[in-house]
């Protein structure tokens, strides 16, 4: 395995970063930072993609709480009943909505809701002179 891979423990029913070996058990770490977890890794496989988002989700949640002013809350300007766009050549946009329209496919739509919430994150973080122009009008 290598660091940084993403698995799911399910004796602890969270994803985490696998760091390293220590004995028997990996280390995972969580999905943005945390406190490492000791997993056995026989029992680690590869997060669902709905797992995959939900545990991005926590990430995005808990450094907005450590740190409000780096993440603002949204414009109220913004209609959030409207999915978010994905923004031309962005690989990161189209993953997003890749994930959003599987998670509708399959009736998720929490995980739906998930990945819009991380979509409007990332055109604030990486798109966010085109973000500030689009709701300027």
């Amino acid at each position: 395995m290598e660091p940084g891979t993403l698995l799911y423990d399910p004796a602890t029913d969270k994803v985490g970063e696998y760091q390293d070996h220590l004995g028997k058990y990996a280390m995972l770490r969580p999905v943005g930072g945390g406190t490492e977890w000791s997993a056995d890794p026989k029992t680690l496989r590869p997060p669902t993609d709905s797992e995959r988002v939900r545990a991005g989700v926590k990430a995005a949640n808990r450094q907005s709480l450590n740190n409000p002013t780096k993440n603002p809350p949204l414009e109220p300007a913004i209609d959030l009943s409207v999915a978010p766009r994905p923004y031309p050549d962005c690989p990161t946009c189209d993953e997003l909505a890749t994930l959003r329209r599987a998670a509708a496919k399959e009736l998720d739509y929490s995980a739906a809701s998930d990945a819009n919430v991380l979509l409007r994150r990332h055109h604030a973080e990486a798109h966010t002179k085109a973000h500030t122009e689009a709701h300027a009008e």
